[in-house]
């Protein structure tokens, strides 16, 4: 792998490389890797993830050394850089029709995508279903038995190239048309309201004690979060900012899904 990671390096930093037939090979290898699943753009690091900088070059690195050809699926046809991902009854995943994951994405058994998109180098874990119209951005990683609902947007790092992947935690429900992206991590068993909008700017405010207190760019676990507003001043005046707001915390239950169901009655959040 050390040999693996060198060649992407070095032509991450000479783009002359990319003519050669072994460093063409190298990053050929890296996608088969992330499509398999043995290897991970980010992955768990104790409480903390571990970002894989060359691997996500690798994935970058990918797009100009591919040509575009038509792809035909039925009476469907498509014109791009990157093949689509196959085999899925040998992964035990269910695809269901207009579904969409580009080689290079994983996805662990039992996964289910709804008529959605995954993006290369993304990584989608067991459990997990993508429900209609939802994407997961390129490199995104989504955790096991997550809910990610209708039309929810998670943000890739290719476009613009950006350090680090948004992150989903285990056990998550993102509501209805929330967005997440700009490499937020949500911890494991949050709950996002419907719309919520994150990213590295917001401020996501816990509003649940006697005083506020202000993260950016990570949702604490468990938190229960919905859409708010702050005031903010301006030199035209004081304007109302859009927020995230924590209003509680999803009680510890080894069945997941009668915290969920808990949590989405008590605090009355809207999905």
């Amino acid at each position: 792998m050390e040999d693996l990671k060198n060649k992407i390096e070095a032509a991450w930093d000479n783009r002359e490389l990319l003519k050669e037939a072994d460093t063409q090979a190298a990053i050929r290898e890296v996608l088969e890797l992330l499509d398999k699943g043995k290897l991970r753009v980010a992955e768990p690091d104790g409480d903390d993830w571990k970002v894989n900088d060359w691997v996500k070059k690798g994935v970058v690195l990918y797009f100009p050394i591919q040509k575009m050809e038509t792809l035909e699926v039925g009476i469907f046809e498509f014109h791009d850089k990157i093949p689509l991902k196959k085999n899925f009854a040998e992964q035990g995943v269910r695809v269901v029709p207009h579904a969409i994951a580009r080689h290079g994405a994983y996805l662990e058994k039992g996964v289910i995508m709804m008529p959605s998109y995954v993006n290369i180098g993304a990584w989608v874990g067991s459990g997990t279903m993508v429900d209609t119209w939802a994407t997961v951005g390129s490199c995104a990683q989504i955790g096991r038995n997550v809910h990610l609902s209708g039309g929810v947007g998670i943000g890739g790092v290719l476009e613009p190239l950006q350090a680090t992947p948004t992150i989903i935690g285990d056990n998550c429900f993102i509501g209805s048309r929330c967005i997440v992206v700009e490499g937020v991590r949500v911890g494991n068993e949050a709950v996002l309201g419907a719309n919520v909008v994150l990213t590295q700017s917001t401020h996501i405010i816990d509003v649940s004690g006697d005083e506020p207190i202000t993260y950016k760019g990570h949702v604490p676990p468990g938190s229960v979060v919905i859409p708010g507003t702050y005031t903010k001043k301006f030199p035209a005046g004081e304007y109302q900012v859009g927020c995230a707001l924590i209003i509680g915390k999803r009680k510890e239950s080894t069945d997941k899904k009668v915290s969920l169901n808990d949590a989405l009655r008590e605090f009355d959040v809207a999905v």
